[in-house]
């Protein structure tokens, strides 16, 4: 199921067999049956290491959703219940456990890391991290080098150093996997998160939402309708659908500018057809043996054509309406510094139209972050404007914004986003979307700042770039950690340097795509493995940063 893990310089199967091993330890500590109740949102990311049968294999007999009220009868031993740590599940947990004489809790760490470090002042999940990233030294072995950029960035690095000096004499010795971790801090790039992402992955996440791997697409377009078949016949519910690279064609195309994906699916079906077409060269027994033998693969592979057609079809006609290509010009005008100091009339226009408040937000935190804020007067209006439309209720929201920095007066005259932009190298006028050469063709133009920092670590060194370091938000750091004794790593001619990039606070499938395709680059010399708190497109960003996102639609 997991093979694509497997793949490349790191075994990433080792990381889900280890939080697998954890897990069937933690059911076996309760003998005997058990009946286990989710916190929904922690079914998904559980479904990724285990499914039903393993469960079963260690005596879980029946499975309940956690809600209000008096939990379904259940005759077992052991009642389990895993949730996230929050004060609201474990007032239904009292509730349901009133009349429970014996109950395991297993508590799962949650990282909302943005809200909660600089919104709410909480480093718990900063613990969470740190003590991830001693899991992971324990399976591949301690890494050498550590550079970070932002707050959280440090406070991460100093928990990690401190867990290793508690637990000197106790390192495994294990030959380093990884030669470098990159710790960055989502505050550091305020900007990327907000743009919209222009990959075909990315477009997906934007428009329907990846959840766990899965994304639910609206049913129509993957109906076999028959002819004379009535409309009212058409399946109704979502069609859901995994996403991996365990899909020949879906590793093939998820990276793709939008635009590149077309002629690459006309590709892949002139492929297939060729390869169907085989069948009439099929003469002898031992021919048509092998035709059927490869018929499988042949079948799965048109399928999945034909699910990428039927996706690329939905999402092209977003892409090529009116109302998405303003928005996208705006964005564009907005990263390119143009009129990033005033009222914006197509933000009025959209806010005088209702439009969904989260594509305001998304506009108005883009345009701020571009300016280094926004004078007071315009952001005056944009707050004032916002609260007469969508409601007052959304003070807290905008002070939340204004908390994490994304919302802000402009407290200096001096713009320092101009200088970071062109120093970086941020905006490329002719950017490649069909045969990149550069990773500013996830967003048609945009390198993300926090990629670029991540490729000029690379080669030549952050010390090329210190004053615009300097002008980004929090201190940038190098700490060396020393292996084992006895382990040294000695490189072969050729072989790759391998960096873990771990985002702090969320990152986009657009900047996956960018670390992807730096990886690839022939020049490079550096393999990336990205780990995050979270995955994240604009829309889930800002409703995390929300006072009532439940109550907003995108």
């Amino acid at each position: 199921m997991a093979a694509h893990l497997s793949y490349g310089r790191v075994n990433l199967n080792i990381l889900r067999e280890a939080a697998r091993k954890e897990l069937r330890e933690f059911l076996d500590k309760c003998a005997g049956s058990k009946a286990i109740v989710w916190d929904e949102y922690l079914t998904g990311p559980f479904g990724l290491i285990a499914q039903y049968s393993l469960l079963k294999e260690h005596e879980v007999e029946k499975m309940f959703t956690l809600k209000s009220g008096r939990l379904p009868s259940a005759d077992v031993k052991n009642i389990i219940f895993f949730v996230r740590p929050r004060l609201e599940l474990m007032d239904i947990i009292a509730e349901n456990v009133f009349r429970c004489v014996y109950v395991s809790c297993y508590q799962t760490p949650h990282c909302k890391l943005v809200k909660e470090c600089y919104l709410e002042n909480d480093q718990t999940s900063l613990y969470h991290t740190a003590k991830g990233l001693m899991t992971l030294q324990a399976l591949y072995g301690t890494i050498p080098q550590i550079y970070g950029k932002g707050d959280c960035a440090r406070h991460v690095a100093n928990m990690m150093l401190r867990m290793k000096r508690e637990f000197a004499g106790t390192q495994n010795q294990i030959l380093p996997v990884f030669d470098t971790l990159l710790l960055l801090d989502r505050n550091v790039d305020l900007l990327t998160p907000l743009a919209t992402q222009l990959t075909y992955e990315g477009l997906i996440d934007e428009i329907y939402g990846i959840n766990n791997g899965y994304v639910k697409l609206p049913p129509e377009k993957f109906a076999q309708k028959k002819q004379g078949e009535a409309s009212k016949d058409l399946p109704t519910e979502p069609k859901k659908l995994q996403l991996n690279s365990a899909e020949e064609l879906y590793a093939e195309i998820r990276d793709k500018n939008f635009n590149a994906v077309g002629a690459a699916l006309s590709k892949k079906a002139k492929i297939i057809s060729a390869a169907f077409e085989e069948r009439h060269n099929a003469k002898t027994v031992g021919e048509i043996k092998q035709f059927v033998s490869q018929l499988p693969h042949m079948q799965a592979a048109r399928s999945s054509l034909a699910n990428h057609t039927s996706i690329a079809e939905l999402i092209k006609d977003i892409t090529t309406s009116e109302a998405f290509f303003d928005n996208l010009t705006v964005e564009q005008e907005f990263m390119t510094g143009v009129d990033t100091d005033k009222v914006n009339t197509y933000i009025e226009d959209c806010i005088a139209q209702k439009d969904p408040l989260i594509k305001i937000l998304r506009l108005v935190c883009m345009q701020s972050v571009c300016n280094n804020g926004l004078k007071q007067k315009v952001l005056d209006y944009y707050k004032r404007e916002i609260l007469q439309t969508y409601g007052y209720e959304h003070i807290l929201t905008l002070n939340n914004l204004e908390k994490g920095g994304l919302l802000k007066p402009q407290t200096s005259s001096r713009n320092n986003y101009p200088t970071i932009r062109k120093t970086l190298k941020l905006w490329m006028e002719d950017a490649n979307e069909q045969n990149p050469n550069d990773i500013s063709y996830v967003y048609s133009g945009y390198a993300p700042l926090s990629i670029r920092l991540t490729q000029v670590l690379a080669r030549p060194g952050w010390r090329s770039i210190e004053e615009v370091l300097k002008m980004l938000p929090g201190p940038h750091f190098e700490e060396r950690q020393q292996l084992p004794s006895g382990l040294h790593k000695k490189r072969q001619q050729g072989e790759n340097r391998t960096t873990l990039v771990f985002f702090l606070g969320g990152v986009t499938y657009a900047e996956i795509a960018a670390l992807r395709f730096l990886s690839q680059m022939e020049d490079s010399g550096m393999e990336y493995i990205i780990a995050t708190t979270k995955l994240v497109n604009g829309t889930t960003w800002i409703k995390s940063l929300m006072d009532r996102p439940e109550s907003q639609t995108p």
